[in-house]
């Protein structure tokens, strides 16, 4: 496993140990703020449709196959020489995997 995906596996753990509190789904206020932010900050580069576009595509056909984890971890670090940015100021890990959850289901734009 690659260092970023065990460092984000290790925080998923510790929400889920006996004891510490589960993260539910975004409540619909925050969700209608995360889709907002995925139509027009993540579609600013990926695509107003999520096609593609400077960014890569982030329509489920080409996010099948990849694990969500990874994906939530790109999202909250951003990939270093790239225009990707980490989004970990804005949105927590739970948040992160929320979004991942909604593209791969093909909810978006």
């Amino acid at each position: 496993m690659r260092e970023p995906t065990r460092r984000l596996a290790a925080v998923l753990a510790a929400a889920c140990l006996p004891g510490a509190a589960l993260a539910a789904a975004p409540d619909g206020a925050r969700q209608e703020a995360l889709l907002h932010l995925l139509r027009q900050d993540c579609g600013a580069c990926h695509g107003m449709t999520l096609k593609g576009g400077l960014g890569p595509s982030l329509l489920p056909g080409a996010l099948a196959g990849k694990d969500a984890a990874d994906l939530a971890l790109v999202v909250l670090e951003g990939l270093p020489g790239t225009p990707m940015p980490p989004w970990k100021v804005e949105l927590s890990p739970e948040e992160a995997a929320w979004l991942v959850d909604r593209l791969k289901a093909g909810v978006g734009p």
